[in-house]
Parts: C-alpha cells; structure tokens; sequence
C-alpha cells in the first residue's frame, strides 16, 4: 500500500492507494506549528481507520507546496513507518517535459496534477485544479507541459470580500437557487459563484482559441465538483487526480532506480 500526501496551502490531503485505486483518503488543516509525533499520530489514527497497520505501508510520496511542513512531516514518516519518502522534485521521474520558462517554478501539486491526467487520461489535455489557488496547465499530446496559468480560488476571494467589509458576512460557497437575490447572505453566494463561474469558461475558451488542436478539460481539487457539473466545458472530474500522478510517479522513479542498480 502506497501513501500519497498532498501538502497544499491550506489544506493537507492523505491518500491510502492500492495501485491507481484510493482505498481511504483524508483531509486535515496545514499547520507549520505540528509536531512530527503529531502528524505521525494522525497517520495511524488515518491507517487504522482504513483497516490497515503501519507495516502495510509499503511506501510514502510527498507533494509539498509548504516547506516549512516538510521537516515535521518526513520526520513522522520515518518515525512511524520507518520509511524515507519520495519527495515530488528534482530527480524524480515524471514521464512529462516540462516545457515552461523556469521548469523548477511549476508547484509540485501541478506537476502531479499532470502526470495523473496525461497517464490515465492521454493529452491533450487542460488540468485545471480548484485549491486555495486556481491554477490551469497544458499538456499537449506529446507529454509536454507548454503553459500555466496562475489566478484566485475561490475561498481565498470569497475571504477578501468579507475580511475586507465590515458589514459582509461569511459564507458558504454553493451554488446559488437563482441570481435574483433579496438578501445579502444570497446575494454574496450568486456573485461569488456566477464570476467565478464565468472566468473559468473565459479562460477555457481563450486557451481554445489560442491552441490550434483538441483537448480535453480534466478539473480536479475541492471545489471542482461543484463547478464542473454546471458547464459544459469541463469533460471530467477526477477528485483522485493528484494521488494518481503520485502514485504513476513513485512506481515510475522506483523502477529506474531498481533498473539502475541492476546495470
């Protein structure tokens, strides 16, 4: 069994995976203040809860857009389950060229992003992840990733609007029954929704009308479901993506790594 965790921003997501199938998945807050015997705690509460021990782990991958949760994190893993993990990075095998300015500035969540959809779902390809950032990255038939583009999630928007007005609540991100709105509660749930809803069509069709083949839209991350049922522009969601990227690239570094002991 592979343990595949995402570090995010704001959220830390821990997948239990048996091949390309997640068999448990959890979701706690990133915090840099956690403790490696705290995180280890969680890990085992997490294993056991999903009806496995410590000694099935036969593995552990990391993605980490946090580094100040790395040490705490690696030091858990090696405590707990006396394993050293890989870390999405360099010298890890992807299976993709990363064809951007400065290759080393795309995020390890995106990278993963990518490497899950070109390997379960072919390219072209549009990956657009919902997290605490909205980030859209192609990836062309040949597994080259050509473009990345960075814009506000959604939460962190929804937070600016109310921390930044006194007189304006917080809200829950749904979508709303209509955009006739007669309340302030209503009225701040349809306009979070439709202009969030509205940019990511805009910046769908803007790369297709710069991009001269097909593909296909794969959205991923915590929000997606709600926004990739409502348009049809997005052809899949697939909640698992990022964990099937980890698990393609952990398999993928540990073959050429038994390959290369053996030559």
């Amino acid at each position: 069994m592979l343990v595949a965790v995402d570090i995010g921003n704001t959220n830390t997501v821990i997948g239990f995976m048996e091949g390309e199938k997640v068999r448990g998945s959890y979701r706690i807050a990133t915090r840099s203040d956690q403790t490696a015997d705290e995180y280890g705690m969680l890990l085992t509460d997490f294993l056991r809860a999903s009806s496995y021990r410590p000694s099935d782990v036969e593995g552990v991958i990391i993605a980490s857009v946090v580094p100040k949760v790395m040490h705490s994190f690696r030091a858990a893993i090696v405590r707990y389950f006396d394993r050293e993990p890989m870390v999405v990075g360099p010298g890890i095998k992807t299976g993709l060229n990363i064809r951007l300015d400065d290759p080393k500035s795309l995020g390890a969540d995106c990278l993963a992003d990518c490497v899950g959809a070109f390997a379960t779902y072919g390219g072209p390809a549009l990956v657009a992840d919902f997290g605490t950032a909205t980030t859209f990255n192609y990836v062309d038939a040949q597994g080259s990733i050509r473009s990345g583009l960075i814009t506000v999630g959604i939460n962190s928007g929804a937070k600016a609007l109310w921390s930044q007005t006194a007189q304006l609540p917080e809200v829950e991100i749904t979508k709303p029954g209509t955009i006739m709105t007669t309340s302030t509660k209503d009225a701040m749930q349809a306009g979070l929704y439709y202009n969030f809803l509205g940019g990511l069509e805009r910046i769908i069709l803007q790369f297709r009308q710069e991009i001269d083949e097909d593909f296909r839209v794969i959205a991923t991350g915590g929000l997606g479901r709600i926004f990739a049922s409502e348009t049809q522009l997005i052809d899949c969601y697939d909640p698992d993506l990022i964990f099937k990227g980890m698990a393609y690239m952990y398999e993928r570094t540990l073959q050429q790594a038994l390959k290369s002991r053996r030559n």
